[in-house]
């Protein structure tokens, strides 16, 4: 498929999930992992919790990864009442904006953003947030921060934009070889949203079903 494919798509959706029962493991636990302080405000820890095989996965990407470049873990699983709160902020904000939109563009334009909560990798334990950082811990270049919107960033954030410099481009191709390579798909309106086992994954690359459905924490 060469057209992005928004999470908002029915296709998505129609995808079934044949849940594996993997758990979900906190990535702190694993030392050469660097793991961002952003978002350790989050008395439960939900954040830097992931499924072992998303995991598995991204200790394989790192590496691949050029010596001296580092995959920085900025955020993983997010609970589905998050996700929800997530998604309905960001299309009040739309709504706002785009008085005269219909219900259905709404939802389409804020899934570039957030996924819609029913179908999220996030809240299935398969998505990550990340970027790559230096010997030193130093983000590099990626050409917006992290979460930029596509209004914010003039659709920088598209993982394909071609409104970057050639350092920051660089620096995106980097990381995507390594986690594609590790068997990962990028989300392409965020470059730096990656997933492994969701239903999107399974759209993208053909496979019959998910392998990770929603998830609460507790029952991890």
């Amino acid at each position: 498929m060469t057209e992005i494919v928004l999470m908002s798509d029915p296709r998505v959706a129609a995808v079934s999930v044949q849940e594996c029962g993997e758990r979900l493991v906190d990535v702190r636990r694993d030392s050469s992992l660097l793991v961002d302080e952003r978002k350790w405000q989050d008395p439960a820890g939900a954040f830097a919790h992931l499924r072992q095989g998303v995991l598995d996965r991204l200790l394989k990407a790192q590496a691949q990864l050029p010596q001296g470049i580092r995959l920085l873990f900025v955020e993983g699983y997010r609970p589905p009442s998050l996700q929800r709160h997530y998604f309905d902020e960001y299309g009040d904000q739309l709504r706002a904006d785009h008085p005269n939109w219909s219900v259905e563009q709404i939802r389409s334009a804020a899934s570039r953003y957030v996924s819609p909560p029913e179908i999220a990798p996030h809240s299935a334990g398969a998505a990550v947030d990340l970027t790559l950082a230096d010997a030193d811990g130093r983000e590099l270049d990626m050409g917006t921060r992290m979460n930029a919107t596509p209004e914010e960033s003039a659709g920088a954030c598209y993982t394909q934009a071609d409104n970057i410099s050639d350092q920051a481009r660089s620096n995106r191709d980097i990381l995507g070889t390594a986690l594609t390579a590790a068997g990962l798909v990028n989300y392409p309106t965020e470059w730096w949203h990656w997933s492994y086992g969701d239903r999107y994954w399974a759209l993208m690359t053909g496979a019959d079903a998910a392998h990770y459905g929603p998830k609460e924490l507790d029952s991890a």
